[in-house]
């Protein structure tokens, strides 16, 4: 009864991970040769492990990552043009949050531009990083809505607090004077504070062309370009070679 009590004071008090913790402990014998201290150290540890997996899962979930990428799982190989050293200086991810760095991730369909920028998103997430994701046309379809139902000025607040803003699909088709506009209020509100990926298909060479206005291209270039770390992805598509590969597997089976 009165470890009950203590259960029910516990979870009021949101100490979920010393509850489990405790659960486990009376789930097995072995604990009871351990010390005072010892167990009440496990306990700590416990804990410290549930707030740390609670925390990742809210930011994960905030991010909407559009896959589950991990930098540990990217392909290497010589054909797509990633440089493993650089990769592994960038895993830090020191040079996020208001160091003015950013990432650009371009290449063909299928040769994993969303998947490198979802790993570095998830890798954000896992040290503490507030993150979010974005396709480039869903955001412009956000921001023409926001600024007819007067939540504009919220929608940009709310993109200003992460610390790492992904913008997939860039470039997909040529971008109107309003839509270019938006782009460069976004990176506005985003410098200083937080850094931006951007990954899409079109060639950095080819942005003036996309974005149209001169004199706004030349302010998201200098805002966004000139800091930032450049991947331009080759090979065939990874998505392919995925389909033909489940197709090998099915063949043998």
């Amino acid at each position: 009864m009165l470890m009950n009590q203590t259960i029910d004071k516990l979870n009021h008090m949101k100490f979920f991970g010393i509850v489990k913790g405790l659960e486990e402990q009376a789930a097995n014998p072995e604990v009871g040769v351990l010390s005072f201290e010892e167990r009440i150290s496990l306990l700590v540890d416990r804990e410290l492990t549930d707030r740390d997996d609670r925390r990742l899962g809210r930011l994960l979930k905030t991010a909407k990552l559009k896959l589950p990428a991990c930098l540990e799982n990217l392909d290497y190989r010589a054909s797509r043009g990633l440089d493993r050293s650089l990769i592994a200086s960038l895993a830090g991810f020191d040079w996020l949050g208001g160091r003015q760095h950013n990432m650009i991730v371009t290449g063909a369909t299928g040769t994993g531009k969303t998947y490198l920028a979802c790993a570095f998103g998830n890798g954000a997430c896992r040290l503490g990083y507030k993150t979010l994701y974005l396709r480039v046309p869903n955001l412009l379809e956000e921001l023409k809505i926001a600024r007819v139902d007067g939540s504009y000025l919220r929608l940009m607040t709310r993109l200003g607090r992460a610390q790492l803003l992904i913008l997939d699909d860039f470039g997909l088709s040529a971008l109107t004077e309003v839509e270019a506009k938006d782009i460069l209020e976004v990176i506005e509100e985003c410098q200083g504070k937080c850094s931006v990926i951007v990954a899409g298909q079109l060639p950095v060479e080819s942005w003036h062309q996309a974005l149209g206005n001169p004199t706004v291209a030349d302010a998201i270039l200098d805002r966004l370009v000139h800091s930032a770390y450049k991947f331009n992805l080759k090979g065939d598509s990874m998505r392919k070679k995925t389909m033909q590969n489940q197709e090998a597997k099915s063949a043998t089976m």
